[in-house]
């Protein structure tokens, strides 16, 4: 468990090893390993979703968010998802729009979480 400050939000690194993710239950094991951190938002290799997690039309990515959501916890999925955005115009508008509201982000590595983090936080 790694946990970091950047620009005031607590962040929690999930590890880049480990099982595939991308059910609810994914996203409420990833909200237990937080309990007892001040941990804000969950930091997670894009590379340790499920295969089809990023298919919208199967809803897991959708269902993720929204439980993450419920429990007011933020993510951050950071790694390179090109190959789902140039097979899918949805994931395209889906990862824009949620990068422009700030509050869930995708980003392509570390240095472009902290510049989301400093211009959203």
């Amino acid at each position: 468990m790694q946990t970091e400050i950047v620009n005031g939000v607590h962040l929690f690194f999930v590890a880049d090893q480990g099982p595939a993710l991308g059910s609810e239950d994914d996203a409420l094991d990833l909200i237990g390993q937080t309990y007892g951190s001040a941990a804000e938002m969950l930091v997670v290799p894009a590379a340790r979703f499920a295969p089809h997690f990023f298919e919208l039309a199967n809803k897991q990515a959708g269902h993720f968010f929204q439980k993450l959501q419920n429990y007011r916890m933020r993510l951050a999925i950071v790694g390179d998802i090109s190959a789902p955005l140039a097979a899918s115009g949805a994931l395209r508008d889906f990862v824009g729009e949620t990068n422009r509201i700030g509050h869930h982000l995708f980003v392509a590595d570390r240095a472009a979480l902290d510049a989301a983090l400093g211009s959203k936080a």
